[in-house]
């Protein structure tokens, strides 16, 4: 078996459906990897994200509380009402980002710490609110004693607790990212690995198909070199056997003008030597009985209906007109017969003179028009036919019709019998072409077209041209 020969074997369609399979199955994997990857990212992302928020709430918080105490400190030492307007805003901030922080850090996360922060803040508000309280009843003095080292350790266990819980979120943040990072290569060493396999498969898969399409390709070449070997050989059976169909009808006319022949000189012979003997016969025995009358009567009718029965098959074998006088003459009388026979209303138009025939295309033209007729006879149930025939510069025309039933459909295209198939070889061997069809009128015509050089015999050397011939329309 050969993969990246001319051929693959008996299961090389399996070659061909194997790759696209490994190709779906890899892609379904790779999706769900690649699914999975980014699953793993989006997790990365959100610690990374949530380790942020709950950085910046710190970082807010710190600002905010850092904020009330310099409004506050700013009140006391100076007593001006725009710092005092300061701090009563810091205050509610401080309480919102501390409501950030716990947002951020949730129930779960942080909770010692988160709770000592609230404790610390409240704290430190308790004591930036009795200092400002003092300010405002007695003066700087008093509120300036409240502020004590309580109010800076306070500070500074809030900074502490702050700074812890950022230490910790820095590392959960390094942690993440580095995860983050780790998730990241591997999703770009899968996707790159999956890239280069599709590529392999690819790369596979083409090979294969090309594969495949030379091995079509050597194969249309053996069927269409078989086929134009088969078109040669029935070509040639098809020239052999039309040389053969042409031979015996040249064998058959032969072997019925030598039977015309024979016909003629023997039968004809003896027929009129009976009649002269028995006409001697009734002279020298001459009787006054009419029996005996009677008889040599019946004789001499049954002599000369055997003379009749001769000539007519004599006539039907080869036509001594067609010798004799040629073809217009013997198709005039054989259409002539014809109708008489039958009782039909028949109307020719042959020219009146007649060019030198050769005698092979005479006799094929007219063995065409005598079967023509016989048809009509046989099947066509007509009342009248017409026969016509035209010649032009290079073209010989006969044309015959009737009005009778036509041909059946089927019959035109299915195939044609063997009458009509004689026929259409005596016109086709002649070079010219033949065509039926079915009158819209009713009816059938038949036209039988053959180059007129096939028609005329070689002429002499020296030998005068025929003259032109001209047509005649006579009603039968």
């Amino acid at each position: 078996m050969k993969i990246f020969g001319e051929e693959v074997g008996g299961i090389g369609r399996w070659y061909i459906a194997v790759p696209p399979l490994l190709l779906i199955g890899f892609l379904v994997g790779l999706f769900f990897l690649a699914a999975e990857g980014q699953t793993r990212l989006n997790a990365a992302n959100q610690r990374v994200h949530g380790a942020l928020l709950r950085q910046q709430a710190l970082i807010e918080y710190l600002a905010s509380i850092a904020d009330a105490e310099s409004a506050q400190r700013g009140y006391l030492l100076t007593g001006e009402r725009s710092y005092l307007e300061r701090y009563r805003t810091s205050v509610p901030a401080v309480v919102a980002a501390l409501e950030r922080v716990h947002q951020t850090y949730g129930d779960a996360e942080g909770g010692n710490e988160f709770r000592d922060l609230r404790l610390l803040t409240g704290a430190k508000l308790g004591e930036l609110e009795d200092s400002v309280a003092l300010y405002s009843r007695g003066g700087a003095a008093p509120s300036v004693s409240v502020g004590t080292d309580a109010g800076r350790r306070t500070m500074d266990a809030i900074v502490r607790v702050c700074g812890a819980m950022r230490m910790e979120e820095s590392a959960k943040l390094a942690a993440a990212t580095k995860g983050w990072e780790s998730d990241y290569r591997l999703s770009r060493w899968v996707s790159g690995s999956g890239a280069v396999l599709n590529i392999g498969l690819v790369l596979l898969a083409t090979a294969l198909v090309y594969v495949d399409m030379r091995r079509r390709a050597h194969q249309a070449r053996g069927l269409r070199g078989q086929k134009e070997e088969l078109e040669r050989q029935v070509e040639a059976r098809t020239e052999d056997l039309a040389a053969l169909s042409t031979h015996l009808q040249g064998v058959s006319e032969q072997e019925k003008a030598a039977l015309s022949r024979e016909l003629h000189d023997e039968l004809g012979g003896l027929l009129v030597a009976a009649r002269m003997d028995l006409s001697w016969l009734q002279q020298r025995l001459h009787s006054t009985d009419p029996a005996i009358e009677q008889r040599f009567k019946r004789i001499h009718e049954s002599l000369s209906a055997g003379v009749d029965l001769k000539r007519r098959v004599v006539e039907e074998l080869r036509p001594t007109l067609l010798d004799n006088m040629g073809l217009f003459a013997a198709l005039r009388w054989q259409f002539k017969e014809t109708c008489r026979r039958a009782g039909l209303s028949c109307t020719e138009s042959i020219p009146e003179s007649e060019l030198r025939f050769d005698p092979e295309a005479s006799i094929g033209v007219f063995r065409v028009a005598q079967e023509a007729l016989t048809n009509i006879l046989k099947h066509a149930q007509a009342r009248s036919a017409g026969l016509s025939i035209e010649i032009t510069a290079d073209l010989f025309v006969i044309r015959i019709s009737d009005d009778g039933k036509g041909i059946a459909p089927y019959r035109l295209h299915k195939g044609l019998s063997h009458g009509l198939a004689s026929m259409r070889h005596r016109i086709v061997a002649l070079g010219g072409h033949w065509d039926i069809r079915n009158l819209a009128a009713g009816g059938t015509m038949l036209t039988a077209t053959v180059p007129l050089a096939r028609m005329l015999a070689a002429e002499a050397p020296g030998e005068p041209s025929p003259p032109t011939p001209t047509s005649s329309i006579v009603a039968i």
